[in-house]
């Protein structure tokens, strides 16, 4: 049994803190804004040229989303004008959170008026953000580099400011990834003193509820939310598949809604808690057992992307999914065998789902892969499962999330750039 006064237990809730963050608008685009509000606040006023360099992910993950807050502009000029004209760059990924009707109008303005250019950089970096600001003979240069609030170079006129070596794709600073495993992290949650962790799982279940609610009652993309209950029904497993991916359509379209991110994903960190949410109220659980089980969600999302990297070609939704079946599984009373099997069977059905970046199919992503990890659960109770050997699955639940991890990292490169080039028009 996991203690409080562990070193592993005491990184676990750590990771929590780390990953559950507010962001406002998809991740990728308030980076962008995050730099250019940044860089701004050092030029120290609006520029009058501005060039974007950014790695091919950021670029798919930016061109077909709207930035909220901006009357529903898309794309990486607009959402580097919003952090240039109503950025705070002390609110890091809640950058354009405040914007009044004014400074809507000047972005407009701004990108009407002031050259943005956008340039396709390799650095060997899968998320690699640099934005120069220039205003007469003065610049700025902001970098962002491996995860979406770590600037890793401030310059202004040819003196640095701050600067973090960059050593490929490590994410310094942040507490180390590799002591997550499957059984550590159900020992974890069986363990866990729930004010450890009550503050963090709290605002993931306000934020994310409140946008899923949001997503149901308007009108967002393709409603995939809706469309779900609609044909469906509302039986506990359509509501859990439509909560998540209601919360997605809202936050793919504009929704001016934060949400709590996993791994650095807002459909992620929806897609992690909201199905459990729902299970936990169907089943009538109690708080204590709900927290225990969005912290293993979270915590199975979170291991899972360790190996995978924050971008790639692979869609986040179904390491989400699969850690919202664990979730569920757990909250049936499941056993850590039951909670593998969950997961290997979640992963067997959908890991060829591509990312070709944030917009409105994302929503329907999220339905498919909530309903795996549902369908993953419900296979190992009739006694059914996928064995080693078949495919990617292999024996043991570790070695099949190392295998998923490589083929996210390394087997789906070229895919991504393939994407990269379909999306761009080449």
């Amino acid at each position: 049994m996991m203690k409080r006064t562990d070193e592993k237990y005491q990184a676990y809730v750590q990771i929590l803190k780390e990953e559950l963050v507010p962001a406002m608008g998809c991740t990728e685009p308030i980076a962008l804004a995050y730099a250019a509000a940044k860089a701004r606040e050092i030029l120290g006023g609006i520029p009058d040229r501005v060039h974007i360099e950014a790695s091919g992910s950021i670029i798919k993950n930016v061109k077909s989303v709207i930035v909220p807050n901006t009357n529903h502009l898309k794309g990486i000029p607009a959402a580097a004008a919003a952090g240039i004209v109503a950025g705070k760059a002390e609110k890091e990924l809640e950058v354009i959170a405040e914007v009044t009707k004014e400074e809507t109008v000047k972005m407009k303005e701004f990108l009407e008026t002031v050259p943005v250019t956008v340039e396709h950089i390799d650095s060997g970096i899968t998320f690699d953000i640099v934005i120069t600001e220039y205003k007469g003979e003065s610049y700025t240069k902001v970098r962002i580099a491996n995860y979406h609030t770590n600037v890793v170079l401030i310059e202004k006129d040819g003196q640095i400011l701050h600067q973090i070596e960059v050593e490929g794709e490590k994410e310094e600073g942040l507490t180390d990834r590799s002591l997550l495993n499957v059984e550590d992290i159900l020992d974890f949650a069986n363990s866990v003193a729930v004010e450890d962790i009550k503050e963090t799982l709290d605002r993931q279940i306000a934020y994310n509820t409140a946008i899923s609610q949001e997503g149901l009652a308007g009108d967002y993309g393709a409603n995939i939310g809706t469309v779900l209950l609609k044909t469906y029904g509302d039986d506990v497993r359509t509501r859990a598949k439509a909560a998540a991916a209601a919360g997605s359509d809202a936050r793919m379209n504009g929704c001016e809604l934060p949400v709590i991110i996993n791994s650095g994903s807002g459909n992620q960190g929806m897609t992690a808690s909201l199905p459990v949410i729902e299970y936990a109220k169907e089943l009538q659980v109690g708080e204590e057992k709900l927290y225990q089980a969005l912290a293993l969600s979270n915590l199975v999302t979170i291991h899972q992307k360790t190996g995978i990297g924050r971008l790639s070609a692979y869609c986040g939704a179904v390491s989400a999914g699969a850690g919202a079946g664990a979730g569920i599984a757990y909250l049936m009373g499941g056993s850590y065998e039951e909670i593998a099997h969950t997961i290997v069977n979640a992963l067997a059905i959908v890991s060829g789902i591509v990312c070709d970046g944030a917009k409105a199919s994302c929503a329907a992503k999220i339905a498919s892969a909530v309903d795996a990890g549902i369908l993953g659960y419900n296979m190992y109770k009739h006694g059914q499962q996928f064995y080693d050997g078949e495919g990617i699955v292999t024996k043991g639940i570790e070695a099949t999330i190392k295998n998923v991890g490589r083929l996210g990292k390394e087997g789906m490169k070229e895919t991504n750039e393939e994407i990269i080039r379909i999306m761009v028009g080449k």
